[in-house]
């Protein structure tokens, strides 16, 4: 008879011993700005869990301020946990945090040693992360997304020509909305102009970020219709659940939102809404991989697919694992931060991310001499 494996329980697993962070400020490439909110520069934030000589890495996208609390409560919360346990690491961190509220930072924090912790398992079992969760795509489709609104046209152009003539990715997102849905002849004029650069065959979506009031979402859903929209993201605040609905309910393009989803409520009442034709879920603010799961195992009961917001080379491993994946989001600003940071940022040419299953982990390193330049604490 061959000789039996050991149960994975019966091993003796490391357990979680240091727990650190730190914040890198990187400035934007040029101005830029969606419908309700403008900004000169993205701030990450990495945690580094660190058990059996091994390290694991997990980051956000959010404020500095998620650094003391991931060396303090949150490191607390998971410091003798088996790097097995994620769940149980997870479950400690969220009671740890009781009293000072679950969603924003704190959520993005908990997202940062989550993803650090899965990473870290997965480097000890020498596995890919896609494949400790279960792979079910080897290929992870992306769209391009930027066309922020203030590019002029031979900036917009130059990105539009780059994801669908030089990447090959057939499918693209534009910012509207602009200054709070004051400017919707220049949105319709940006929609036609962004249509006439990729041509006919290639998906053009659109994000309003909320500027829009209901029947206004409406109106411009039908003004845009002659240039193919099919996918219109926060057409009205995603606070308001009853007017995404609204304008879901009256609009040909899929209403989609989710991206402010910090924990597995909010998706709920966004799903049992009937709010939206696709779940935005972001693994960097939502409560981690740990939660991601979750998220898309709501969105599948109702039905729906869900797309992984912002940071792409994040999202990979988790999105090859989720059955009910629609696409992920080719963020200009996160590309260009994480291809600049980390060594193993994947290529999306034609259109989708590979994730390496040669790299165990999410294949991601971070480059010290390069990110020392942006450390601010």
């Amino acid at each position: 008879m061959p000789a039996q494996s050991a149960p994975l329980a019966d091993l003796d697993f490391p357990t979680v011993e240091e727990v650190a962070a730190a914040v890198y400020e990187i400035n934007t490439d040029r101005p830029e700005a969606d419908g309700t909110l403008a900004w000169s520069k993205t701030t990450l934030i990495t945690a580094r869990v660190t058990a059996g000589g091994a390290a694991g890495l997990g980051y956000t996208y959010a404020s500095g301020a998620c650094k003391p609390l991931i060396e303090g409560e949150l490191a607390g919360a998971v410091a003798g946990q088996s790097v097995l346990d994620t769940g149980a690491a997870w479950q400690a961190m969220v009671r740890a945090v009781r009293n000072l509220g679950r969603p924003g930072l704190v959520s993005c924090a908990i997202s940062a040693v989550d993803t650090a912790l899965w990473d870290l398992k997965a480097r000890l079992l020498d596995l890919p992360l896609s494949g400790l969760l279960g792979q079910v795509r080897k290929a992870v489709p992306v769209y391009g997304s930027g066309g922020f609104t203030t590019y002029d046209e031979p900036v917009a152009r130059a990105q539009l020509e780059r994801w669908t003539s030089d990447m090959k990715i057939p499918r693209v997102k534009i910012k509207i909305g602009e200054s709070w849905g004051t400017a919707e002849r220049r949105d319709l004029a940006r929609i036609a102009f962004a249509r006439s650069v990729i041509g006919p065959d290639a998906e053009l979506y659109v994000d309003a970020n909320g500027g829009y009031t209901r029947k206004q979402a409406i109106r411009m859903a039908r003004a845009m219709a002659e240039h193919g929209v099919t996918w219109f993201e926060e057409p009205v605040t995603s606070d308001d659940l009853d007017g995404l609905r609204e304008v879901r309910d009256q609009v040909d393009p899929d209403v989609t939102a989710g991206e402010y989803g910090y924990d597995l409520p909010y998706f709920s009442r966004m799903v049992d809404a009937n709010a939206v034709d696709c779940l935005q879920v972001d693994v960097t603010r939502c409560g981690g991989i740990t939660e991601w799961l979750r998220a898309a195992a709501v969105a599948a009961a109702k039905g729906l697919e869900v797309s992984g917001h912002c940071a792409p080379n994040l999202h990979a491993h988790v999105a090859a694992a989720t059955p009910n994946l629609r696409h992920l989001e080719y963020f200009h600003d996160h590309v260009r931060i994480e291809t600049m940071l980390f060594d193993g940022a994947l290529d999306p040419a034609g259109g989708a991310l590979h994730p390496d299953p040669t790299r165990p982990g999410h294949g991601l390193t971070l480059k010290d001499t390069t990110a020392a330049r942006f450390r601010t604490a």
